[in-house]
Parts: structure tokens; sequence; C-alpha cells
């Protein structure tokens, strides 16, 4: 009961962090004015433009494409002048979403990506995943273990059972649970610590094996705020971008399948009974 309580308070404490964060925003930027527009009125007309409101109304965790489309516009916008402000935001509801197991952080991939660029969206992607990851394995073992193998009881004992006949090589193990495109990431957060994992073997298999499906979700943000008609999405700089995104996705699968034969002692339950569920960051 004890460790309930205290979950429950963690939970509040960091809601109303992030509601309180995303409350009170910064004044808006004041949006540019249009190269036709030279009047001292027309000027006067847009810097008057009722942006607080809507955009405050539309500061919400993305559940669809459309709705992240419009999220990715609107923290551009905000970038501009409060680039710190959108970084502390993006941080803390990506591992608000990832500390406790919530799914739908595979949208704000897609928002590092149109937001922050290739290269610093996939290493924020990366750094966040490992970090959420982490703090919810610290969660789970501070809290969790009892509920989580009353509520999981064949999947935590299979997991055991898989971890011990791994012993001599637990890394790659759980790399493989990583690249694994059917293992629900959040079941292993959570019962790492159940299953006597090491923090520092589940910090950098979380960080290696999610790279590729961050690298993947990352180049779909930068397409995304990037391609605005059929004629981009065809041009050459696309097309090797797509290359490179199914290179990625299909180089971890080729890895997997050669090195599981040779060392891993895996079989059709586990992958079965682990695998039941999408994948969900």
């Amino acid at each position: 009961m004890r460790s309930l309580v205290g979950l429950i308070a963690v939970v509040v404490a960091a809601s109303l962090y992030l509601y309180s964060l995303s409350l009170y925003l910064p004044p808006a930027p004041r949006r540019s004015s249009h190269a036709t527009s030279k009047t001292e009125h027309a000027e006067t007309e847009e810097s008057e433009e009722p942006t607080d409101s809507s955009e405050e109304s539309r500061l919400k965790f993305p559940s669809d494409l459309e709705e992240l489309r419009e999220l990715a516009e609107l923290l551009q916008f905000y970038k501009t002048e409060h680039t710190g402000y959108v970084l502390l935001l993006f941080c803390s509801a990506y591992l608000y979403k990832q500390s406790f197991a919530i799914p739908g952080s595979s949208f704000l991939n897609i928002l590092a990506g149109a937001i922050f660029g290739p290269y610093e969206g996939l290493l924020l992607a990366c750094v966040l995943t490992t970090v959420g990851s982490t703090m919810c394995y610290l969660l789970s073992q501070a809290f969790g273990k009892h509920y989580i193998v009353n509520l999981f009881p064949d999947k935590v004992s299979m997991l055991q059972r898989k971890v011990e006949e791994n012993q001599d090589c637990l890394f790659f193990f759980l790399l493989f649970l990583r690249f694994f495109p059917m293992t629900p990431n959040w079941f292993l957060n959570m019962s790492a610590p159940i299953v006597n994992i090491p923090i520092t073997f589940f910090f950098c298999s979380v960080f290696i094996g999610l790279l590729p499906y961050n690298f993947i979700c990352v180049q779909t943000g930068v397409m995304l705020s990037e391609v605005s008609s059929l004629d981009d999405l065809f041009s050459w700089e696309r097309l090797l971008q797509l290359l490179a995104i199914a290179c990625m996705a299909l180089l971890p699968g080729a890895l997997i399948r050669r090195y599981s034969q040779r060392r891993l002692k895996l079989d059709a339950p586990l992958q079965n009974g682990l695998a039941t569920n999408k994948k969900i960051q």
C-alpha cells in the first residue's frame, strides 16, 4: 500500500509540473509582416492577431498526424525566440510519457525531427528514450515490483528464465529484445529490475537497441516538416533519406537472425509471449 501511495504521489507531482509548464507560456514571438505589407496600418493589424488563446489550446499531446503537424508548426514558431522553453517543454513531456510507460512517445520522436532537425532530433530522441526508460526502471524498482508480478506473472517468469539462460551474453540478449520489432518496450522497462537486469546493461541496451527505431521516427519527422508537395517527396535528397531509413529498418533484423542462431538461447514461446503487443515506446 505504501508503494502505491508513493507512486501516485510521483505521478501527481510530475503531472502538476508538466501542466504548469504548458500553461504558463512565454509571450508569443511577433510574426513577421508580409513582404507586400509596407504600411503601418498593416503592421498594427498583424501585431494584434489573437495568437495566445488559440495557441495555448493547441498545446497538448498529439494523437494523430494532423495534431502532430499543428503542434510542430506551433513549437517551430515559438522556437524562433524561446528555444530554451521549447526544449524544456519537449524534454519534460517526453520523459513524462516514457517514465510512466504512457503510449505515444513515437509521436514525440517524429516531433523531435520536425522541430530540431535530423541530427539534434536523433540525439535528443536517443537520450530522452534512454533516460526515460531508466526512470521507468527505477520507478518499477521502487514502487511496482509486486504489482507487475501480479499483473503479468507468466511473462515475468518467462523473461526471468531467459535472462538466466543468457547470462553469458546478457547484453546481446537485451539488444535482441530491443531490436525485435514487436517487443513491448514498456514491459521490458518495468520488468527489468524484477528479473535482476543490471541498470548499466539496461541503460546501454536501450540507447543502442532503439537507435534504428528512433532514426526512422526522426527522419519521418524531418520529411514531414519539409515536404510541402509530392514533387518534394520524389527529389534525390528525399529518395536517399528513404533508402537510409529502409537500411536502418532491415539491418537490425539481419543481425538478430545471424546472432540469435549462434549464441542466444531463444524459443518460440519467448517471442510469442513477449511480443503479443505492438511496439510501444
